[in-house]
């Protein structure tokens, strides 16, 4: 590995080669943690519901997402009459985009991290945006009356829950004094963020749960109701790009809230990386445990959940956390 480093380095310059060595990497992650992610939930969701979950593809059937993606991929990509065939086809490459993009900034380690840019935070939540607008495109473009009905269910959905989610990301800035991830980690050497902030770190996970169209807030998608929502009309690899970059979220997101309230990858005994993906794949279990347990809201309880309870929440909140910041310095 160092021969290859030392090789590219010198060919490609030290930066470039930390990008490209980066990206490949990223791109490793995204397909492994996605293929892992569909056997864990399936697992969770089947002891949950006093089953087996998938037992017949290796060992615990634990090769059973390797054999669905197959499946997805040998798939006809059928493009439906009427549809807007350029934002039909672009959706699915848009959704995708963020889970890449975000992977970027995240400190895995002390020295495990392409990019450590003094504005990393304001970047993962810049291009999640995308996430909501490749939604939308997709809604729109089939020319089906769900699909655009999940896609709209899914701007006012992200739109309100980002109101909550920056509110509490706004307590830790006011922490650490600074957007870059590393700098953040840091700041909880000696003490973890949640345990000052317990409230901010429930509403941020909620909010990110949300934004994720995950159960009980997946109203979008609604199977009993929209019949796939936004991706209706969606087959073969388009569909699993939408699937793969749904898992690359909850990812992100359950990454980022390791690298704000719990520590990233501080940790004794184990090496960092070890304590970064332990703390970010419990999260995970967490967001899979309550979408086996909780019913799918109304729309409108969801929204009013929003603006009602936990806007107003997380204002309190900074405000008093804010007076008390001022008065500890």
């Amino acid at each position: 590995m160092n021969a290859v480093w030392h090789y590219l380095a010198g060919t490609l310059g030290p930066d470039l080669t930390r990008i490209i060595l980066g990206l490949v990497g990223i791109l490793v992650l995204v397909q492994l943690n996605a293929v892992f992610l569909v056997w864990l939930e399936r697992k969770v969701a089947g002891h949950i519901q006093a089953r087996l979950g998938p037992m017949e593809v290796g060992p615990h059937g634990i090769l059973q997402t390797i054999v669905d993606g197959v499946k997805l991929v040998s798939k006809e990509l059928i493009t439906p009459r009427h549809v807007d065939r350029k934002l039909y086809v672009l959706a699915p490459i848009v959704v995708f985009l963020p889970a890449m993009v975000g992977l970027v900034v995240v400190p895995f380690s002390r020295h495990l991290q392409v990019r450590d840019l003094n504005v990393g935070l304001l970047l993962i939540f810049a291009f999640s945006s995308f996430n909501v607008l490749a939604i939308l495109m997709g809604g729109w473009a089939a020319n089906n009356k769900y699909s655009l009905m999940g896609a709209i269910r899914s701007v006012a959905q992200n739109v309100a829950y980002e109101i909550p989610l920056l509110l509490t990301v706004v307590s830790v800035l006011l922490w650490s004094g600074s957007l870059r991830m590393s700098t953040i980690v840091n700041s909880q050497a000696h003490v973890w963020n949640v345990v000052f902030m317990p409230v901010a770190a429930l509403i941020f996970m909620i909010c990110a749960t949300a934004e994720t169209n995950r159960a009980p807030f997946d109203i979008p998608e609604a199977e009993s109701e929209l019949v796939g929502g936004f991706h209706t009309e969606y087959s073969g690899m388009r569909f699993a790009l939408f699937f793969l970059a749904e898992y690359s979220n909850i990812f992100i997101e359950a990454a980022v809230a390791t690298t704000l309230f719990f520590g990233g990858w501080r940790g004794p005994l184990l090496p960092g990386v070890v304590w970064f993906f332990l703390k970010t794949y419990a999260l995970i279990f967490v967001v899979m445990w309550v979408r086996w347990t909780f019913p799918r809201l109304r729309f409108d309880q969801l929204m009013n959940f929003c603006w009602k309870i936990l806007i107003p929440a997380a204002l309190i909140h900074l405000v008093v956390y804010a007076g008390i910041l001022e008065l500890v310095r």
